[in-house]
């Protein structure tokens, strides 16, 4: 019998992107996968469609953002238009998995037999709502865009509760969870050395404010090393975190690494530290990759008082909370640090891995997604 048609649709490099290769990765061997966004094909078991680098996503006339013609905005972006052509040329699908607010309008237009699936990624109308222009330009579109597409998707998840419980709030549309831990790694929890080795990985995001992990970092009593491996969102803030960085031995930027590399590479470490001001709202209800790529490495792990991280992470003992988000508070945490319970929270990151997992989590896509294709064709 012919499997379901599903599309995959992102408007980012899925080939690296940890939340949507979990998504690829899990279907494709119970549909006909299609996926559709730039970069390579991200699996040799689905079809590619791969947009032009060139057609970006968010490109407007300032007049148009200005004068509120947000319709206009949205289906004349270039990359909105070629995908469009390009995935009706297909024919139809029977359900779309549609990644991120912006690709929900398109999934809609398209018009799959079964229905669409929405996967948002955080909570988008306040993405960046520490910025004035954002505020007064931007979020504007964003929600216009929750307003008219979210209701009419049959199915919905996003990263987390608290951004879920604000969907439902502000929208009226109810959300189901699939946090974006990583797939589950066969590995050992490292003995602890002298001296402890901290790392943090991700984007180099100004408002996430790494400098204070350096600055607790030169000023703790513990004899600890940090390893920085950043992304390069923002070269300016890496220039500026190695010069702020440059009177202490503590403190290093090795190269970042692939993804697929990345959690191997966090196993010869002890700590993942991960204190992420509350900025914005999606900073405040954080629940990151990083959290379950240190799990899965097992490290055991320093976080400042997100309510997401702490819950899990007190629940499994797999480190500590700090009191706030400063230097100061980050400093304390650091000068209790010692092997034996750096390797507590080791030993407890080891038995939690499995929970903490993917594994678990993509079952909720797997029910959403057959789901739909159980329904009857609109």
């Amino acid at each position: 019998m012919t499997r379901p048609r599903l599309l995959i649709l992102s408007f980012s490099d899925i080939s690296a992107d940890a939340r949507v290769l979990k998504q690829v990765n899990y279907f494709a061997d119970k549909y006909e996968v299609t996926t559709c966004g730039y970069g390579p094909s991200p699996d040799s078991r689905v079809a590619h469609l791969r947009l032009n680098d060139a057609h970006g996503i968010r490109r407007w006339r300032r007049s148009d953002l200005i004068l509120h013609r947000f319709r206009r905005i949205y289906w004349r972006q270039p990359a909105i238009a070629q995908a469009t052509a390009d995935l009706t040329a297909r024919g139809r699908f029977d359900v779309i998995l549609a990644n991120d607010i912006d690709t929900v309008g398109l999934a809609l237009k398209l018009d799959p037999s079964k229905g669409v699936h929405a996967d948002v990624h955080e909570y988008a109308p306040r993405q960046n709502e520490e910025l004035l222009v954002w505020r007064l330009f931007i979020a504007p579109y964003v929600r216009w865009m929750c307003r008219r597409f979210l209701p009419q998707a049959t199915s919905m998840t996003t990263v987390g509760q608290g951004i879920a419980d604000e969907y439902q709030r502000v929208y009226g549309v109810k959300s189901e969870v699939v946090t974006n831990a990583a797939p589950y790694a066969e590995l050992a929890a490292r003995p602890v050395g002298t001296p402890i080795r901290l790392v943090h990985s991700g984007a180099s995001i100004r408002n996430r404010r790494l400098e204070v992990l350096i600055d607790a970092v030169a000023a703790t009593e513990c004899d600890v090393t940090l390893d920085l491996y950043l992304m390069g969102n923002d070269p300016d803030y890496i220039t500026e975190l190695h010069e702020r960085a440059a009177g202490s031995e503590r403190v290093r930027f090795p190269e970042a690494v692939p993804y697929r590399q990345l959690i191997a590479r966090l196993n010869e470490y002890d700590v993942g530290i991960h204190v992420i001001a509350p900025t914005n709202f999606n900073n405040r209800w954080a629940l990151p990759n990083k959290f379950f790529d240190y799990v899965q490495a097992r490290l055991g792990l320093i976080i400042g008082p997100s309510s997401e991280m702490k819950r899990l992470l007190d629940v499994h003992g797999i480190g500590a909370v700090t009191d706030d988000f400063g230097t100061d508070a980050v400093t304390r945490v650091l000068n209790t640090l010692t092997t034996n319970l750096v390797h507590e929270w080791k030993s407890h990151a080891a038995a939690a891995a499995y929970a903490l997992s993917s594994d678990p989590q993509v079952e909720v896509w797997g029910r959403s997604i057959e789901a739909l294709v159980k329904r009857a064709p609109a």
